[in-house]
């Protein structure tokens, strides 16, 4: 059938009778890539490819297909009919592929493979370091890590791009399957000499006094902040978005403002370092990180590993690591101040 597949792939009919006989499957991945990101660019970079070379290749099949694949209208690209049906098909055929890829990694047990996975931006601070025991594990398989925001990771599962997803919010208008492999606690964060770091139990009302520094709307983390002061009918004083931890980070060790982040991304910080969690009530706000993938997605022998492993020493290191992590700025925090 794979075989039939690709064949009925190499003849499709667009408008009429169109020949793919000199097409190579990595045409259609470049193609399938630029069509995906309706960007010459971003399929670059997604590839490891120069833009030039993504040129030529998607120029190369639109030879084969004898029709225009793309209408660029200033700096935008679009599909045309021809694109449309042969971005359908390629998907298809990889899909295939990729369930043959599955059967033979069964087939082989454990001792080759590859996995796919993308995570959103916050899990980077756990999931490399969940990886390389995982990989020492099992030397013959092959990792492909995709770091990307919400946005980018719910798109890629909308068309079904990885093995395996790891995310805290979870999309509302896609059909999942999702188990919670983490606890992700949410902390304040604050200057390590903060007048409140020697503080205890601080009251919700005390720490809207101070001003936030926040992620941009429509992250996990904002939500759940939000609500939890929306809730206490608390107005939040937000001095300043930012789009990453790391950013959110350095403004909060350079006195612009407290936060909230996941404890997970203090977890390479220094108790030495700038920074301490505040003891404020009804913090931790308890989350999860849950491992995602498609309703009714068959998970290859190596992604149910990897998902078995998340599932049983992936909780236990990473949560005990996050734990003893917010004891140990919580108490660096308070001992310089005193």
């Amino acid at each position: 059938m794979l075989i039939d597949d690709y064949n009925r792939m190499k003849s499709i009919v667009v408008q009429g009778e169109v020949a793919l006989n000199q097409a190579t499957l990595h045409q259609l991945k470049v193609f399938e890539a630029v069509a995906r990101h309706n960007s010459f660019t971003r399929a670059a970079e997604e590839l490891f490819l120069t833009q030039p070379t993504v040129s030529m290749q998607v120029k190369q099949l639109t030879k084969a297909v004898g029709m225009p694949l793309f209408d660029q209208v200033g700096k935008r690209l679009y599909l045309t009919q021809a694109g449309e049906e042969l971005v359908k098909t390629c998907r298809e055929v990889f899909e295939r592929l990729d369930q043959f890829e599955m059967a033979v990694a069964d087939l082989k047990g454990l001792k080759q493979g590859r996995l796919r996975v993308a995570v959103i931006t916050t899990a980077k601070y756990f999931i490399p370091r969940l990886l390389g025991p995982f990989c020492q594990r099992y030397p013959g398989i092959d990792i492909s890590l995709q770091v990307t925001n919400h946005e980018h990771i719910i798109n890629r599962l909308s068309e079904n791009l990885d093995d395996l997803y790891v995310m805290s919010q979870l999309p509302e208008h896609i059909e999942i399957t999702c188990q919670p492999i983490l606890e992700n606690p949410l902390v304040v964060v604050a200057p390590a000499d903060h007048p409140l770091a020697k503080e205890k139990n601080i009251s919700l009302e005390r720490l809207a006094a101070e001003p936030f520094i926040m992620r941009e709307p429509g992250s996990g983390t904002r939500k759940s902040v939000q609500s939890l002061f929306d809730e206490q009918k608390i107005l939040l004083k937000v001095r300043l978005d930012l789009g990453s931890n790391e950013a959110i980070k350095q403004a909060i060790a350079g006195g612009l403002g407290i936060s909230v982040l996941s404890a997970h991304t203090l977890a390479l910080e220094d108790p030495s370092s700038h920074l301490t969690v505040l003891d404020v009530e009804k913090f931790p706000i308890e989350r999860h990180w849950y491992a995602v993938y498609p309703s009714g997605k068959q998970l290859s022998i190596v992604a149910r590993a990897f998902l078995e492993y998340l599932l049983t020493e992936g909780k236990q290191v990473t949560e005990q690591t996050a734990a003893k992590k917010i004891s140990d700025l919580v108490h660096f925090g308070s001992s310089t101040n005193t």
